[in-house]
């Protein structure tokens, strides 16, 4: 009996182009989303035998889906498919439980053999961000130390972490939302840091929030 599938992408060409592929290595896609703020009721709905997940959707991340699932489901396999293959994204996303990660540039081979993979119970990493995971665990390109911000901007970056905008930011420490806007600038300036993906990820590291809170 081929292994059911449950795919969720916003990109209707992509979700036919993997659609077809699945079917091609003998899955049934026994359902789709748009969304993740779908994805709780179509699991609920048709029980699939593993989840394909895109990262990064309009309302509702892939992420934020994947948290609701492994609250629901501990054991059901989940693939997270992205364009991104920064440390910061894929890290996350194994932190919080993803099964697998894969580009999607990827050869068609790899959509296979990550498949072939959760379903087994293992975890599977496209190569290209395997070693960057690898570096992480080494040790390698460990994050610039805490010391390089000041106590307010330290302030700044856990509510960031938090998922608070620039604005309610300024509102609870009773600040500008200029000042906040700089504080951001020069936090992620003195971290090296490009994004906000980056900073959640920093915070993670350095014990700043944790992935419960």
């Amino acid at each position: 009996m081929p292994a059911r599938v449950v795919l969720v992408d916003d990109h209707e060409l992509v979700r036919a182009g993997i659609r077809s592929l699945l079917l091609e290595a003998g899955y049934e896609v026994i359902a789709e989303g748009s969304d993740g703020d779908q994805v709780e009721a179509l699991v609920e709905t048709h029980r699939p035998d593993v989840l394909l997940l895109d990262l990064t959707m309009r309302r509702c991340s892939g992420l934020e889906a994947l948290s609701v699932v492994r609250s629901r489901w501990p054991e059901l396999p989940v693939i997270l498919l992205s364009m991104h293959d920064t440390r910061d994204y894929v890290i996350k996303a194994m932190q919080m439980g993803a099964s697998g990660y894969l580009l999607k540039d990827a050869a068609v081979i790899e959509l296979k053999l990550a498949l072939q993979a959760v379903l087994d119970g293992h975890r599977y990493l496209s190569p290209r961000v395997a070693g960057q995971v690898i570096d992480a665990a080494a040790g390698v390109g460990e994050t610039a130390p805490l010391e390089l911000l000041t106590n307010r901007q330290q302030e700044v970056l856990y509510w960031l972490a938090k998922g608070k905008s620039n604005k309610e930011v300024a509102f609870i420490l009773n600040l500008s939302v200029k000042t906040v806007d700089t504080h951001r600038a020069q936090i992620m300036d003195r971290l090296a840091i490009r994004d906000l993906a980056g900073l959640v990820m920093y915070a993670l590291r350095r014990g700043i929030i944790k992935l419960d809170e």
